[in-house]
């Protein structure tokens, strides 16, 4: 089990990337967490489960959907502590 936390910068709001990840992650099943647009205009995940699920929405989250330019995504390991379905916050 593993769990990390994104802030992922670039044009990242109002192009639909909350719902992609969202979609992702109710595709790949059996993830924990959210996503949510902060006010500095960057997109916060945190995505809890298994390694390799994890590390896929990870990935994911590295380009978004079409319309989003990722510039970058930091990311923070943490202990598992999401149980709630993902979803957006």
């Amino acid at each position: 089990m593993k769990q990390v936390k994104l802030i992922i910068s670039g044009r990242v709001q109002g192009v639909g990337f909350r719902a992609s990840v969202l979609d992702e992650a109710t595709r790949m099943g059996e993830l924990r967490g959210y996503v949510r647009n902060l006010p500095a205009g960057t997109v916060e995940a945190r995505i809890c489960g298994q390694d390799e699920r994890v590390k896929h929405l990870v990935e994911f989250c590295h380009h978004g959907p079409p319309h989003a330019q990722v510039s970058s995504v930091d990311i923070e390991e943490e202990a598992p502590s999401e149980s709630a379905p993902f979803r957006i916050r």
